[in-house]
């Protein structure tokens, strides 16, 4: 047989298991044509069957469509008969392990949950669907809430509109934080073995629990308890206006916002019902140009003070804030100065806390986060961890108090969700805006005295978006090959490759160029995203909080400048 009647046969096989009359139908036409000596049809057959969208780590991520190498319902009936057998190989003699399963607004991810549910109870495991589609935060939680062996999440988070993506938790000593290795690579081979040996049409199905609403109501209350004033004291209100970025996340955060009691903020009303395909945003991450524009617009109108938006699965929080020299009137605060502010938050509470003998705990973010996290903890005497990029990571810091991510990912409140969480952040954040307006003070205000206290933290990024995956390894070995004496006329002091690991650090394909006026660059592949991403950092703490600000500004500028000569060629 040849290699295309091969390919061919493989696809009529992939049809003859797919319980999805929409990808059958987009299959079978690309099959008649390939067959029919079409070279475009029988290319993207190539694509969708010579590769299979890999489980790792992050779970699974990738476009709705037909074949091993995108989402669709064999791809993750495979995934759940996998998991399941993980579980049940895994679990204690004489136990029956558990999971729980959410899902959010995106196309299919209801219909993969539910086939998720009824494989996995079809399997042996107890599994347990959340009422209703819930931000991803939801999930984290009801792991340990309801203290199952582990959780699936059905969501591409902000990915763009027709792509899905599963994630997995697991509970226990883990505590709900997502899988690491090599968990993921003892999943990944039971979900090939059951790709390899079973028609998932085959495969049993089972009734399934549905989770009562007790579970949502307990988030509620404990998400809400992160606020840490009184309602009736040390709090001023805020003119906010919110938007969910056409997510999950209003229903929720509104019940978390009323239960806190904070005044609901005012809704960016053509984004705030869930919406998978998006209409009013290029892309649905509110860290993309243009996406907090209607926000922008409906806080400009209305003379809010404050602009929080969370990303379609309500795991990420955006911030901006009233600026006299954006055209906009707002300024979004960056991942870095979010994290910076919250993490002050955090320490300064773990201060206050009763007890003797100091504050006790762990401020933590991944590598390619600001250093600024690290001068807080220094200065408040707590333990700092520098994690893999990954909540995965961040969410497993021994003693851990608080994590983040420059990617708008924060981690507030670690008893209740080992996750980045949204919903909890924006809490965090609001408590901390409300107190300091009460104290005649703003948020702006408090990034100068951050910058007073600490010093200046400048960050900026360089993502290199690629067609030919084949272009970021390239472009990672030359570096290795020819590794560059000086970047932006300052001189490389240090070159750490993190290939084998590094100190504690397990091993990842990331590069941490030290330069010698202390300023530091990171590069790796995005886990995400076909994208090369570099992250420049520099700091000041010399002079006044101008000079401070300007002299970390430059470093970076310089550094970027140097940075695109060597990844953009």
């Amino acid at each position: 047989m040849s290699a295309d009647a091969a390919l061919l046969a493989s696809a009529r096989a992939w049809i003859a298991q797919d319980p999805d009359e929409e990808t059958r139908a987009e299959l079978q036409g690309l099959i008649d044509a390939a067959s029919a000596g079409d070279p475009d049809a029988l290319a993207a057959l190539h694509d969708r069957f010579d590769e299979r969208l890999a489980f790792g780590t992050a779970g699974l991520r990738g476009e709705i469509a037909a074949g091993p190498n995108r989402m669709n319902r064999v791809l993750v009936s495979q995934a759940a008969a996998g998991l399941a057998a993980y579980l049940l190989e895994t679990a204690e003699p004489g136990t029956t392990p558990s999971v729980v399963i959410g899902y959010d607004g995106r196309k299919n991810s209801a219909i993969f949950a539910r086939d998720t549910a009824e494989l996995m109870a079809g399997a042996g495991v107890r599994a347990i669907l959340l009422p209703r589609l819930l931000p991803t935060p939801l999930v984290a939680f009801a792991v340990r809430h309801l203290d199952v062996s582990a959780g699936v999440m059905v969501t591409a988070s902000h990915n763009p509109p027709n792509d899905n993506g599963y994630k997995v938790y697991l509970g226990g000593a883990n505590n709900g934080s997502q899988i690491v290795s090599p968990v993921d690579g003892a999943i990944a081979d039971h979900i090939l073995r059951v790709a390899a040996e079973a028609d998932v049409l085959a495969l049993p199905r089972a009734a399934f629990e549905t989770a009562e609403e007790g579970v949502v109501d307990a988030y509620v209350a404990a998400t809400a308890a992160v606020a840490s004033a009184a309602p009736e004291s040390g709090r001023a209100e805020l003119s906010v206006v919110y938007t969910a970025m056409h997510g999950v996340g209003w229903e929720t955060t509104r019940s978390v916002l009323a239960a806190a009691g904070f005044a609901l903020p005012h809704p960016v009303a053509a984004q705030i019902e869930p919406d998978p395909a998006f209409p009013t945003v290029a892309f649905p991450n509110p860290e993309e140009p243009g996406a907090m524009d209607l926000a922008v617009e409906t806080a400009a109108a209305l003379g809010a003070e404050l602009i929080i938006a969370n990303d379609p699965d309500a795991d990420r929080l955006a911030v901006a804030i009233p600026s006299a020299t954006d055209a906009s009137g707002y300024r979004r605060l960056s991942g870095n100065e979010l994290g910076a502010l919250l993490g002050w938050r955090a320490a300064r509470l773990a201060a206050e806390a009763p007890g003797d003998g100091g504050p006790t705990g762990t401020l933590a973010c991944s590598i390619v986060s600001s250093p600024a996290l690290q001068a807080v903890a220094a200065h408040y005497g707590l333990d700092f961890a520098n994690t893999l990029t990954g909540f995965k990571w961040v969410s497993r810091a021994p003693g851990l108090i608080f994590g983040f991510e420059e990617a708008l990912g924060y981690l507030v409140n670690p008893e209740t969700v080992r996750d980045k969480d949204g919903i909890s952040a924006a809490i965090a954040l609001l408590d901390l805006a409300t107190q300091l307006k009460a104290a005649g003070s703003s948020l702006a205000a408090h990034l100068e005295e951050f910058t007073a206290t600490f010093g200046a933290y400048a960050s900026s990024q360089i993502s290199v978006r690629v067609t030919d995956l084949s272009r970021i390894a390239e472009v990672m070995q030359a570096l290795r090959a020819d590794p560059p004496v000086e970047i932006g006329g300052i001189r490389v002091r240090q070159i750490d490759d993190l290939a084998e690991g590094f100190g504690a650090l397990p091993p990842s394909d990331v590069l941490r160029i030290w330069l010698q006026d202390g300023s530091r660059v990171m590069v790796r592949p995005s886990g995400t995203e076909p994208k090369l991403k570099v992250y420049i950092d520099a700091s000041s703490t010399d002079g006044s909080v101008v000079e401070r600000e300007a002299a970390a500004a430059a470093a970076v500028a310089a550094l970027e400048t140097g940075m695109r000569a060597l990844v953009d060629a």
